[in-house]
């Protein structure tokens, strides 16, 4: 009887080659989930919800997401996945799969009796030699291809491309780069919060579309108000222009109905004298030919509304708090929170605001900025077609975001795993002792990445592998041509990973496969029992 059991008989345990066994087993399952996903040739998973929902896709992260995983090293190895996803937004199925490998490679030695410990040494020194070549590999990278338009394009396609179909992968791309330059400032952080998504379920999905500008998904409450304005000033503020409650408990007690109305008109001076400084604004700054837009984040009651329309102001309420820090972004200008900040320099500007109608709903469009806030209006026939392009130009998005804060990209089609199997291979030779076996499971490891793609392409993987090697020989950078089958140049063909992503993948995978391998009892234990007393 084990330690555990003596202080509680009715614990449960697993110890040893058994526990081992377990863990390798969960983190093959999941290998095996999310392996057929890989790559553009990578086939679809059917997420039913409990209430009959529907979800297919293929991204990793979403599946990891959704799915129920109730085995504990499962659940650990989708927690290091998804934490993979939030840190680069990428490479959620690459980390599950090499996590699985890794493991598999090391029940071959553990199934002779080596120690864990021996091969966790060997991946840890394996793990800081594929640190120094990736570096390595990014210098190089940096004097063959240049951070240009055409480069993040081909970031963004090739990380598109696993998500949705070609022609709306290479569409998406145009759209998430023009999105990322447009919010981009030298010398500063990258802030993808100034990009906003916003879907129609309308027309199909390739009137997917890049919008100069934001989208708001309400209009103008006023019929009158015009719905098409050009050259407009734009006034964002945060004032009521409505009766307030007040917050304390209050009466008031009148002894006839001209004190009433007298009350009743007071309270009305109070917003009326808001809104006649925002038209006295308007009358200081509009010339022939341009327009006024009010955008306000709090309420504006009918007659305000009445007398904005007369004064040919177009006003909009209750506009979010997210969209409020974007519209000043894109157009200029600040938020007004008092009336003693209406001067002419806090208007913003934009070329046209109009407003579309949708069945009952309604849009209103900013366009023609020039500040640093867009907007990509997602369009299609349906709320799944939707959350798939959704989910898709996320991806896109932080993987462009990745190569500009890089300045570098790494060859893909599973090159880079390729070029890195053969340098551990090689480096293994120079470690001394048992060590060298964790080394060599991580070499083979890799490996797994290009026979994967391969064999979702229909290929057979270990003729490819075999042709990758001979092209590695001759100095080249190898890929798989998911096509052909056959051994190409990714770089000729633009197909370009991140560096962040295959640095945190490297990273995390080997960080998560020791733990694990250093486990050697599970123990799971029963219900405390009530009566307190300990057994005889």
């Amino acid at each position: 009887m084990s330690s555990i059991q003596d202080l509680n008989p009715e614990a449960k345990r697993a110890q040893k080659n058994q526990a081992l066994a377990i863990n390798i087993s969960a983190a093959r399952s999941l290998q095996n989930i999310l392996k057929t996903n890989l790559g553009p040739k990578g086939t679809l998973k059917m997420l039913v919800g409990g209430a009959g929902d529907i979800r297919l896709t293929k991204d990793g992260s979403v599946m990891l997401n959704d799915m129920q995983i109730q085995h504990p090293t499962a659940a650990l190895i989708a927690r290091t996945a998804t934490a993979q996803d939030d840190i680069t937004g990428d490479g959620t199925s690459s980390i599950v799969i090499l996590i699985g490998e890794l493991l598999a490679q090391s029940s071959r030695y553990l199934a002779e009796n080596t120690h864990p410990s021996v091969l966790i040494e060997g991946m840890f020194n394996a793990k800081k030699e594929s640190q120094k070549f990736l570096k390595s590999l990014k210098t190089k990278m940096q004097n063959k291809v240049k951070i240009n338009r055409e480069a993040l394009l081909n970031v963004a396609k090739t990380s598109l491309r696993t998500k949705i179909y070609e022609e709306l992968a290479d569409h998406l791309a145009e759209i998430v780069v023009s999105a990322v330059k447009n919010i981009h400032e030298e010398g500063k952080r990258i802030d993808l919060h100034m990009v906003e998504i916003m879907h129609m379920v309308h027309k199909m999905d390739k009137e997917t579309r890049f919008v100069n500008g934001i989208v708001l998904d309400h209009g103008a409450r006023h019929p009158d108000m015009c719905r098409d304005n050009h050259n407009c000033h734009i006034l964002t503020m945060n004032i009521s222009l409505e009766y307030e409650k007040s917050e304390i408990n209050s009466k008031f007690i009148v002894k006839n109905a001209k004190q009433r109305t007298s009350m009743v008109n007071a309270e009305r001076r109070v917003v009326d004298r808001k809104v006649e400084a925002i038209i006295e604004l308007k009358k200081k700054v509009c010339k022939e030919g341009e327009s006024f837009i009010v955008i306000n984040q709090k309420g504006i009651d009918p007659l305000s509304l009445d007398m904005f329309q007369k004064a040919g102001i177009t006003a909009l309420r209750r506009a979010k708090r997210r969209n409020m820090e974007r519209l000043t972004r894109a157009c200029g200008g600040s938020p007004v929170n008092s009336l003693d900040e209406l001067v002419p320099e806090v208007l913003g500007h934009a070329d046209r605001v109009y407003e579309q109608m949708l069945g009952e709903e309604r849009y209103t469009f900013v366009e023609g900025v020039q500040g640093n806030s867009c907007t990509i209006l997602i369009k299609g026939p349906n709320l799944h077609t939707i959350a798939q392009i959704k989910d898709a130009c996320r991806d896109g998005l932080r993987a462009v975001k990745n190569a500009i804060e890089d300045n570098c990209v790494i060859p893909g089609a599973g090159a880079f795993e390729m070029l890195l199997s053969n340098h551990l291979k090689q480096f293994a030779e120079q470690v001394k002792g048992r060590p060298k076996l964790g080394v060599r499971c991580m070499a083979e490891a890799l490996l797994t990445i290009p026979k994967t793609l391969a064999l979702n392409s229909g290929f057979d993987p270990e003729d490819c592998i075999l042709e990758l090697e001979e092209a590695a020989k001759d100095g080249d950078m190898p890929g798989l041509n998911l096509t052909t089958g056959k051994a190409f140049d990714p770089l000729q063909d633009g197909i370009y990973d991140c560096y962040r992503v295959k640095q945190q993948i490297l990273e995390a995978a080997v960080f998560t496969c020791t733990q694990i391998l250093y486990v050697d009892e599970i123990l799971r234990s029963g219900r405390a029992r009530k009566s307190g007393r300990l057994p005889a």
